[in-house]
């Protein structure tokens, strides 16, 4: 009997389609029961999907791989939605009141509803965000119950283009996959990832993905702003593919290799290789490379930071995850750039999370928002078998036709008598034949008198 009781959800990243399914343990701690994983790249660039079929072939196949781990039907997933596209549009809702007003819940919903009733150009609201209600000269979170003549209410609505997610849903929907709900990657991510404090004191935490580099900060725990840098730890291995190498290759020597405050420490400059390849490299050329494209993403993320207005509000510093975080030295250069000494690398989420062996959760930040999508979901994802339906029985369309009956009738009175004059024909021919046997034999046994008469026989 499979597991009846969990938690799907899946990933779209540059890199790869990941898929998870578990369960939320009362304690809090994650319990994972099956994991599969297929190669994004033919599909999914920066993380937006461009080949349509390919991406249902590739769901479907991380839904049955989940769906043998578990030995259960699979009913609806939890999805993450990114792109390059997405970033934050600050808005704001006033609404003059008669004077001691006291705000009521239907009124802060009707501000909401306002806000999301704007038309935006070419992209969808992906997730809205309060920040707070001015009402008077104070703020509130929560300002039901307060009293005031005038309340403007402030939303950062997270948007995208409108085609990631038409396309998702699209490819989903090709896969016969049902969403159960699309949630916004870094949102997640960083629910999972980010203290309390962290998220109250102000941080930013930069995911350092395949294609794009996500920077989202938050004050007074709630988000302030996001945005998408179009450059990841892929543009890393493209510059070094230019020393006439493959990119799996490049990305080898980016991982065995790569530090981004690399010092030759021999006069001798350092050379390596790859395996079973008799070229060589020179260590500190290699790095060279690497440096270059590091700077010039740490350059770009810092200067987005100082374009939001919090870089001087970041009390708990900047925190760094993904898969780009384990490039040796780019802590380092963060903090060289930023002038921060508070940086750190989130390797893993803040939840306990267990799984079986067979599943291999490596602690190097390329986890931490599939795992906050299983974290994040709350509805059972099985789906029950359902019970085959019997095949319908061929309706009579002619049953109240009465010419037709008597024309059945009257050929099955016909076939009647054809098969009663069949019968007959055949019992005389049976007959006939008995009679000729029956001549035969006596013509037989009068010649065997006669040839042996009693004259003969004495």
């Amino acid at each position: 009997m499979g597991t009846t009781d969990f938690i799907a959800a899946i990933e779209l990243g540059s890199s790869k389609l990941a898929g998870i399914a578990g369960q939320k343990r009362s304690d809090g701690s994650l319990q994972v029961l099956a994991y599969a994983k297929e190669d994004s790249t033919p599909f999914i660039r920066k993380g937006v999907i461009f080949n349509l079929d390919k991406m249902a072939q590739a769901l479907t196949s991380i839904v049955n791989k989940l769906e043998d781990g578990l030995q259960s039907t699979i009913g609806k997933v939890y999805v993450g939605v990114g792109g390059q596209s997405m970033h934050t549009v600050l808005n704001t809702i006033n609404r003059n009141l008669e004077e001691g007003t006291v705000i009521s819940q239907e009124l802060v919903d009707t501000i909401r509803d306002e806000n999301i009733s704007i038309p935006l150009a070419d992209v969808d609201i992906l997730e809205v965000v309060p920040q707070e209600y001015k009402i008077g000269s104070t703020y509130q979170i929560d300002p039901v119950g307060v009293v005031g003549s005038h309340i403007e209410g402030r939303f950062l609505n997270i948007v995208g283009r409108n085609y990631i997610k038409k396309n998702l849903e699209r490819s989903f929907e090709q896969a016969k996959i049902e969403i159960a709900e699309l949630m916004v990657s870094p949102l997640v991510c960083a629910e999972a990832t980010l203290s309390e404090a962290e998220m109250r004191t102000g941080c930013a935490l930069v995911d350092l993905g395949a294609d794009t580099t996500v920077i989202s900060i938050y004050k007074g725990s709630v988000l302030r702003y996001l945005t998408v840098l179009p450059l990841g730890s892929n543009s890393i291995s493209q510059d070094i593919a230019s020393l006439h190498l493959e990119e799996d290759e490049a990305e080898y020597l980016k991982k065995k290799y790569g530090d981004v405050l690399f010092k030759e420490e021999s006069e001798e400059p350092t050379v390596v290789s790859l395996p079973n390849d008799e070229r060589n490299f020179v260590l500190s050329e290699l790095n060279n490379i690497i440096e270059a494209r590091a700077e010039e993403i740490v350059a770009n993320v810092w200067n987005l930071i100082e374009y939001s207005q919090f870089e001087d509000k970041l009390s708990s510093g900047i925190i760094i995850t993904g898969g780009g975080a384990n490039l040796k030295g780019i802590e380092e250069l963060f903090r060289k750039i930023s002038k921060t000494h508070k940086v750190r690398f989130a390797r893993f989420i803040r939840h306990d999370v267990n799984a079986p062996e067979t599943i291999d959760l490596e602690k190097d930040g390329m986890f931490n928002t599939l795992l906050g999508l299983l974290a994040a979901g709350n509805e059972n994802c099985y789906a029950p078998p359902q019970p085959k339906a019997p095949e319908p029985k061929p309706e009579d369309l002619f049953k109240n036709d009465e010419e037709l009956k008597r024309q059945e009738e009257e050929a099955r009175a016909a076939l009647r008598k054809k098969e009663e004059e069949e019968r007959k024909r055949k019992e005389m021919e049976r007959r006939n034949r008995t009679g000729v046997f029956r001549g035969i034999f006596k013509k037989i046994t009068d010649g065997a008198n006669d040839l042996f008469s009693d004259d003969d026989m004495k």
